[in-house]
């Protein structure tokens, strides 16, 4: 019985012996005595879409015999090959000619010179754009509730909305002061532009570019370029904090020199005041008489200003508005009084901006324009030369309040 068993074995171990022998052998007649080799793989694939065109980019194989690498596409039926040179980190190469709006997908082999190759590597739903999304895309938007912030003698700034995520710039093309056309950028992460020599009354027109995705390598404008609305002019009130008391030589005095102060005019108090609340001249400079005060800073357009009288009495029913932008050298030597006072001001770099005539009783605020434009001003006189009661001392007012055109 054992040697029965035995027997059996070894038929068994025969049988599977000459099997695998034979199937070696079939092998070997399929690939007629060679061998397969593969050539080195391609790694992880970064896809970037562009117009008509993608870009392709993977690490470099570790592989040396690679001297090629193939790309198919269009279902195999269109390739483009990518040779080997000099050893480089990684290849990148573009597919160009593609259709838009379609999804491509793509096959990368390896190659070696004797035409082995490596297993393929796929890449899925490619899409590429085109004049289709172009022909989509708007100029990004501008600020509707105030498309400027500021204009100040040439330098205007417009306002834009904020853009969309794919916005990358936004291309300004106006007219300077030369009559030259020229360009600005407004990039996405800001809201404003200026423009410091804009020719007023000329056309701005602006174009926008996008980026169609984070990974494209194509950027795309817009095709035409719009028209920014046109600029009008707004009085925008002066900031009253920054207004300071600027007393120069030959300036009237107060009243009371702590309560009614020529700083009662910017206090914030609206209609006529009575005392103290008041500004009050002290009665010992007779009539005309001047007082100064700073703006703050420069305004290169002031163009209203607006005056409230007392509530009862010598209230200033004529006077002058001058401005300079600076006191270097702008000490007028004549007192106010003097019929030459208004040649020696100008003389010293005064200019006059209004002479304010009103016809009432002074008291009510009551608004006029000033030429201010194109005028650098920070500090202002007010030469008042005539009051309702027509005192010859005295004078009284509650508010003061200016605007510049922007």
């Amino acid at each position: 019985m054992k040697n029965y068993i035995y027997i059996s074995a070894f038929l068994v171990l025969s049988i599977i012996i000459y099997s695998c022998k034979k199937n070696d052998t079939d092998f070997r007649e399929f690939l007629e005595g060679k061998e397969i080799k593969y050539t080195g793989a391609v790694g992880d694939v970064i896809v970037s879409p562009g117009n008509l065109r993608a870009s392709l980019k993977w690490k470099a194989s570790s592989d040396p015999s690679i001297t090629k690498y193939v790309i198919y596409f269009a279902n195999k039926i269109d390739s483009q090959i990518v040779n080997v040179g000099a050893k480089v980190d990684s290849v990148r190469t573009f597919v160009t000619g593609l259709q838009q709006d379609l999804d491509y997908s793509f096959t990368i082999y390896s190659f070696d010179k004797n035409g082995n190759r490596s297993v393929p590597k796929e890449i899925n739903n490619v899409r590429v754009y085109g004049s289709n999304y172009r022909s989509e895309l708007r100029n990004r938007p501008y600020n509707q509730d105030r498309p400027y912030l500021e204009y100040n003698a040439g330098s205007v700034v417009l306002n834009f909305a904020a853009p969309d995520t794919v916005n990358i710039k936004t291309v300004i093309r106006y007219t300077n002061n030369a009559g030259s056309i020229v360009t600005a950028e407004l990039l996405s992460k800001d809201n404003s532009i200026t423009l410091p020599d804009y020719k007023l009354n000329t056309p701005i027109e602006y174009k926008s570019s996008y980026l169609p995705s984070r990974r494209a390598v194509d950027v795309v404008e817009v095709a035409d370029f719009s028209v920014f609305p046109a600029y009008i002019p707004t009085d925008v009130l002066c900031d009253r904090t920054l207004f300071k008391e600027a007393k120069q030589p030959g300036d009237v005095g107060t009243y009371d020199p702590n309560s009614t102060t020529v700083s009662k005019l910017w206090d914030g108090s609206v209609g006529p005041q009575g005392y103290p609340n008041i500004f009050h001249a002290d009665g010992s400079s007779g009539m005309p008489h001047v007082l100064t005060f700073d703006l703050g800073k420069v305004y290169n357009n002031l163009s209203r200003i607006e005056e409230t009288g007392r509530d009862c009495c010598n209230n200033p029913d004529q006077f002058e508005v001058w401005g300079r932008a600076d006191l270097n050298n702008s000490t007028v030597t004549l007192p106010a009084s003097s019929s030459n006072w208004p040649t020696e001001a100008t003389a010293k770099g005064w200019i006059l901006l209004k002479n304010f005539v009103r016809t009432d009783d002074g008291r009510e605020a009551m608004s006029m324009p000033m030429d201010g434009a194109g005028k650098p001003i920070r500090y202002i006189r007010l030469r008042i030369k005539h009051v309702t009661t027509g005192d010859g001392n005295y004078s009284n007012m509650s508010e003061i309040r200016i605007w510049n055109k922007q």
